[in-house]
């Protein structure tokens, strides 16, 4: 029977406030990567800088998970990104392309009202191991 395991580490930030979720859950041979923002994880805030700096810092937050998991940005195959603002469309994806090139993941890109700590931008991810 396939087994429910939490993926930790500390080069990625905790949960937001000791929020009950996990940085990612491995089931099987598919790792699902709670949403990241650009959360430094040695000083617990949003990195200096715009949407750019800010999708770099949520990707390295991601990597760091798949890397803890056993998989990597190359095996993502969906990711979700939530965006304060959809002007910053085109900035984050340059930034989101030269991560997740060659093959791109299925996606979704979404405006909402607000993220925590007043970050610009959130991704989750599901990758195979």
């Amino acid at each position: 029977m396939v087994e429910k395991t939490a993926v930790r580490t500390e080069r990625a930030p905790a949960p937001f406030q000791g929020a009950p979720y996990s940085q990612a859950i491995r089931f099987g041979e598919l790792v699902f990567v709670s949403g990241q923002i650009a959360i430094d994880p040695e000083t617990n805030e949003v990195v200096a800088g715009g949407i750019r700096e800010q999708t770099e810092r949520a990707l390295a937050n991601m990597r760091a998970i798949l890397e803890e998991a056993g998989t990597s940005l190359a095996n993502v195959v969906k990711t979700t990104i939530f965006l304060v603002d959809f002007g910053d469309f085109n900035a984050m994806n340059e930034v989101y392309a030269r991560h997740l090139g060659d093959v791109f993941p299925a996606r979704a890109t979404i405006q909402i009202g607000a993220l925590p700590s007043g970050a610009l931008v959130e991704i989750d991810a599901i990758a195979h191991v």
